[in-house]
């Protein structure tokens, strides 16, 4: 009886050490979904932004004058208008510039914004409602300036429920009207298949065709001769490949001819030389496919519109941009 006794004991003991051995939690088992997973852990990863564009602006704030500089130049060069510079530093007609002397290229607009209103913690300021306000307009001139005009009306009714209150309440709701579909016209932004990512400005620019004709060179990135050349006879219609500015009209930039420079955004230009006639002005704002200039061959031996397209001064690629010539 004894060692009948021994052995419960011992057995209930074994018993105790296993349970005290065992973990004191749950198994936790992850019975999310696979598509739920397989997104988190992709959004989880951070987005590689190609070639580092973060919108930054490469030009520098100041410039040295070289030998063979122009005012004219170096707004090309740097994607402003001559004016704009001329303006920043002072220099009036016939915007005369000296080896060695240093120009501002960027103007002081932007420091000259104001900051928003905040405190020393962060905290958002909150300004009441001026009087001047359309809310107020109309009120008693008596009312103190911090009061807001009180809403007496339209009053709610809380009606009994019944069958003809209800079918009452639907007789009155009027027919809902079919809202006129309102299609937005279909903006196509560029023939870019191949265009570099790194050259999309925040601006969607529609691009269009300088003119017609066979591309004699093409673009050339790295040396000296920017854009292409397309083939044309005397007198063909050149047109702004998209909205924008005309900023300089003439042809003091030697090796352009007779020159149109268009400003589209704060980063594109579009460049239309050896024209043998110009039919717009510095200033004139200029629509895509609008006749600017007619073909020739001033500046040059032969009749053909060199063309280029410049972001933020350099020089890319229009066949990238422009629609099929």
């Amino acid at each position: 009886m004894k060692l009948v006794e021994l052995s419960k004991i011992a057995l209930l003991s074994m018993f105790v050490v296993a349970c005290s051995s065992a973990p004191n939690r749950a198994p936790v088992i992850d019975r999310t979904p696979e598509q739920v997973k397989a997104k988190s852990s992709q959004a989880a990863k951070p987005t590689a932004v190609k070639n580092n564009v973060s919108g930054k602006d490469w030009r520098p704030t100041t410039y040295t004058v070289k030998k063979g500089d122009t005012l004219y130049s170096i707004g090309l060069d740097f994607g402003y208008d001559y004016k704009e510079i001329a303006q920043n530093n002072n220099i009036v007609p016939p915007y005369t510039i000296h080896i060695g002397e240093q120009l501002k290229i960027k103007g002081n607009s932007a420091s000259n914004t104001k900051p928003a209103e905040t405190t020393n913690n962060d905290e958002v300021v909150i300004k009441p409602l001026s009087n001047e306000n359309p809310i107020i307009q109309g009120q008693s001139n008596t009312a103190a300036p911090s009061e807001l005009p009180l809403l007496n009306s339209p009053k709610a009714l809380r009606e009994t429920y019944s069958d003809q209150a209800l079918s009452a309440q639907n007789t009155n709701v009027p027919t809902p009207i079919k809202a006129v579909e309102n299609k937005a016209p279909e903006i196509k932004a560029v023939e870019t298949k191949n265009a570099d990512p790194a050259l999309v400005s925040e601006d969607v620019i529609d691009w269009g065709a300088p003119t017609k004709g066979k591309i004699k060179n093409g673009f050339a990135e790295g040396t000296s001769a920017k854009g292409i050349d397309i083939e044309g006879t005397m007198g063909q219609e050149i047109n702004a490949v998209s909205n924008g500015k005309v900023i300089y009209n003439g042809s003091d930039l030697r090796g352009y001819g007779n020159l149109v420079i268009v400003k589209h955004n704060k980063d594109y230009l579009s460049v239309y030389a050896h024209n043998s006639k110009i039919l717009v002005k510095e200033g004139q704002t200029v629509s895509k496919g609008q006749k600017i200039a007619e073909m020739g061959n001033s500046g040059t031996d032969a009749v053909k519109l060199h063309f280029e397209i410049r972001y933020q001064g350099k020089s890319v690629d229009p066949t990238k941009f422009i629609t099929r010539l």
